[in-house]
């Protein structure tokens, strides 16, 4: 098996699977450091550009400020900072995940993966196409509660399928 990478715009050419969703966490981490907090993080995948990464992220969580920056092309912009609120007691991090062991892109290319395979063969649609991914985290800072979703459609446009998995779960819900 061959395998071949593009170095224009690396990211927006990957899979939606274990291995290229692994590869757009990769350069996340290149981008905003091994220890970045997060607070949304989403692949949307155009058919003429590639994938969009999207990311609401901070170095800092006690600096109350994050930036929300959009990958598109392999080109990061960042489009706002926001500033956060947190409540007495509580620190901004408690309300923040990090890509590690507990909660990562390589999980979320896998429930792509499998998704795709219940559409093909429960189905019928062939070359289903991803149209959108996301770590969903929880706003009470319930990191046993994320989800990871994907949401997937048949190559030439129609329904859009979302199929989520629980973080501490290993079936894969199907919604329609």
């Amino acid at each position: 098996m061959t395998a071949l990478i593009s170095c224009g715009g690396g990211t927006s050419k990957q899979p939606a699977n274990a291995e290229g969703f692994a590869a757009i966490e990769k350069e996340i981490k290149s981008k905003f450091g091994e220890d970045a907090y997060y607070t949304d993080l989403t692949i949307t995948y155009n058919k003429s550009i590639g994938n969009i990464i999207g990311v609401t992220v901070t170095k800092d969580p006690s600096s109350l400020k994050m930036g929300q920056w959009n990958s598109t092309q392999g080109t990061w912009k960042q489009n706002q900072e926001i500033s956060l609120e947190v409540p007495q007691g509580t620190k901004a991090e408690d309300f923040m995940f990090q890509l590690d062991d507990k909660i990562n892109l390589s999980i979320l290319g896998e429930l792509a993966e499998k998704a795709s395979g219940q559409l093909i063969t429960e189905k019928n649609i062939e070359n289903p196409t991803l149209y959108m991914a996301f770590v969903k985290f929880p706003k009470n800072g319930d990191i046993s509660k994320t989800e990871y979703t994907v949401m997937l459609k048949p190559e030439n446009g129609g329904t859009t399928f979302t199929f989520r998995h629980g973080i501490n779960d290993n079936s894969i819900k199907m919604n329609n």
